[in-house]
């Protein structure tokens, strides 16, 4: 694949996206660069006021709206008053390594937000959707240890990377089973996923793993580390699609498709996945 750029962006025009987490970091360079290409952007956010400042006097339409995805009441609440001819949702918002703490509805907050509330939003927008969804993952769900009798840290001791790890891991099974029911379905609607590598945003600067922020030949910054999601969510790439920087170990560089682990590919551990996550959330049978 030849080195692709925001610069190689379509025409967006008459388009809409929907991006969640999309007022800071990888979700504002994301935002701004499909606004200039002529896409109508929905930023659906938790803090409207710093969402609107943040998209002052920048090129392109925008719809803020607020949404708390790890607040499943909000998702349902935000998928209902939505309109239909979204053409593509990118599930961006994400926390990483933090604290345990529990949600409106008793669920692990890091889990929620990255995993459950994306789950929930993509099945109720799918009757809105024409084109695809993006979920965004990280290589370090490779790490990831799952565990379907305990998706929400309630039995097991409550390990906040190990979290973080699985929870992104689920990203990746969901999208797989995902596409399995699209096609089975006959749907024009593709689920695909993408990863920044490392890039240089507030996403680590309170774990431990701040430490690659030291490390420059590790790290990309916030523009190289959304041309992934920016390839995924415009190229023409297959279902389930793991798109990532082309450098090594996929930490830096530009989007090339490649593949996930060898967990992430197993459709008997999605299926089961989906079904777990159905009965705890209550959307998705």
């Amino acid at each position: 694949m030849a080195t692709w750029t925001a610069d190689q962006l379509p025409d967006m025009i008459g388009r809409t996206v929907m991006i969640t987490g999309a007022s800071r970091g990888i979700g504002l360079v994301t935002t701004r660069e499909l606004a200039r290409a002529g896409a109508h952007v929905v930023l659906a956010v938790r803090d409207v006021d710093k969402a609107r400042r943040a998209v002052a006097g920048m090129r392109g339409t925008f719809d803020v709206r607020q949404l708390d995805v790890a607040d499943l009441d909000s998702v349902r609440a935000f998928a209902q008053s939505c309109p239909g001819g979204i053409d593509v949702l990118i599930n961006n918002a994400g926390v990483m390594d933090i604290p345990a703490a529990r949600t409106a509805q008793g669920l692990d907050v890091q889990t929620a937000t990255n995993y459950f509330g994306p789950f929930v939003l993509t099945d109720l927008l799918l009757p809105k959707l024409t084109d695809r969804v993006v979920m965004v993952s990280s290589q370090l769900h490779r790490f990831a240890r799952l565990n379907l009798d305990d998706l929400d840290w309630r039995t097991r001791k409550y390990n906040p990377l190990a979290a973080y790890e699985s929870s992104k891991l689920a990203v990746i099974l969901f999208s797989l089973e995902l596409q399995r029911r699209l096609t089975a379905a006959g749907s024009p609607v593709r689920s695909v996923v993408a990863h920044p590598g490392v890039a240089r945003t507030g996403l680590v600067t309170h774990s431990k793993l701040n430490i690659v922020n030291r490390l420059p030949f590790l790290v990309q910054d916030v523009e190289q580390g959304a041309l992934p999601l920016l390839y995924a969510a415009t190229q023409d790439v297959p279902g389930n699609a793991y798109v990532g920087p082309d450098g090594l170990f996929s930490f830096t560089g530009y989007p090339l498709i490649r593949k996930p682990s060898r967990a992430g590919q197993d459709p008997a551990l999605a299926k089961r996945l989906w079904q777990a996550t159905a009965a705890l959330t209550g959307t998705g049978a």
